[in-house]
């Protein structure tokens, strides 16, 4: 890879879409396909100025400042993957800062370990005109339902703050094995990631880890099943899957932290995939203040499969399934 001497410098003048953006994360997200060890080398030279200055990588860019960026060549091995444009997500609120969407499952929130393209390339692809799309939190591929989606920075640095304060309120629909006696259950379990010798990423719970809590209320409860609501207030990695696993209650079609032998006997009876959708969101708005209360029913699958768990087993707790009310 080199810089091309006889092509030209390309300048481009901060918008509000990248204010208070790091200079290299900016790079990187311009620059697609260039190897992230290029970005710091051309940093590093100098060859980046910002209103002419040479700058670091952790430089924040302000409205109005000039960056010039010199012309980049990819190299010949790096093919460039088309994002096909996929159908279109279901849209559970949308104005001019946020976007939320009812994430399908199976589907990655973003390209990467193996995926191409997820959730955030197929909206830029959808909105050629959008100058600023950016994933506020992840969920985990099987999983389902409410994903924040910021359409400016202002917007995703208040909604950083938000999540990491707490003051985002995000419930999921969980189906465990086992019966859950509890109504209401505060659970605080450190949780701590570590790899695999397969290098796979996985989370076990050790006070080593770092502080994580869950709320848990029943729904519903069934002969060898129940059905609950958790409630986030940290959002680790695998929270909900690791938290009720060490519990005695892994959920229901979980791959990873599962029961697997049960996973395959529910597999033959009709759930495919981890039974785990994110069913309700509320915040203030990270603009305006007001108050945003959002929910995504199940899909369908999921649906389907408590109908068929309710036909086959007795239900001794909900006079309702909560399905209805999300």
């Amino acid at each position: 890879m080199k810089e091309l001497s006889k092509a030209p410098v390309v300048r481009h003048v901060i918008g509000e879409e990248a204010d208070g953006q790091r200079i290299d994360n900016f790079l990187l997200r311009i620059c697609k396909g260039v190897p992230k060890s290029h970005i710091y080398r051309i940093l590093r030279s100098g060859q980046v100025r910002v209103n002419s200055k040479r700058i670091g990588p952790d430089y924040r860019l302000q409205m109005g400042d000039e960056v010039r960026v010199p012309p980049l060549q990819l190299g010949a091995a790096k093919a460039v993957v088309p994002v096909p444009p996929g159908r279109d997500f279901r849209i559970v609120f949308e104005d001019d800062a946020l976007l939320v969407i009812d994430k399908p499952a199976g589907t990655a929130v973003h390209g990467g370990s193996g995926v191409s393209f997820g959730v955030i390339e197929r909206l830029r692809r959808q909105r050629p005109l959008a100058r600023f799309l950016e994933l506020a939190h992840r969920l985990d591929r099987e999983t389902s339902g409410l994903l924040l989606v910021a359409k400016k920075r202002s917007a995703l640095t208040a909604l950083h703050d938000m999540f990491r304060a707490g003051r985002i309120e995000k419930r999921y629909l969980a189906l465990v094995k086992g019966r859950w006696m509890e109504p209401l259950r505060h659970v605080r379990l450190s949780l701590h990631k570590y790899l695999t010798e397969e290098g796979e990423r996985r989370v076990s719970v050790s006070h080593e880890g770092k502080a994580a809590r869950s709320i848990v209320r029943l729904a519903a409860r069934w002969q060898n099943f129940s059905l609950v609501e958790v409630e986030l207030e940290t959002g680790r990695t695998h929270q909900i899957r690791v938290h009720l696993t060490h519990l005695g209650y892994p959920l229901c079609g979980d791959d990873k932290y599962g029961d697997f032998a049960l996973n395959k006997a529910l597999q033959k009876q009709g759930l495919g995939r981890m039974f785990l959708h994110a069913g309700k969101l509320a915040l203030d708005h990270p603009l305006t203040g007001e108050r945003i209360e959002l929910a995504a029913p199940l899909p369908d699958d999921l649906a389907r499969f408590l109908v068929r768990l309710e036909q086959n087993e007795q239900r001794d707790y909900g006079t309702e399934l909560p399905t209805d009310r999300l």
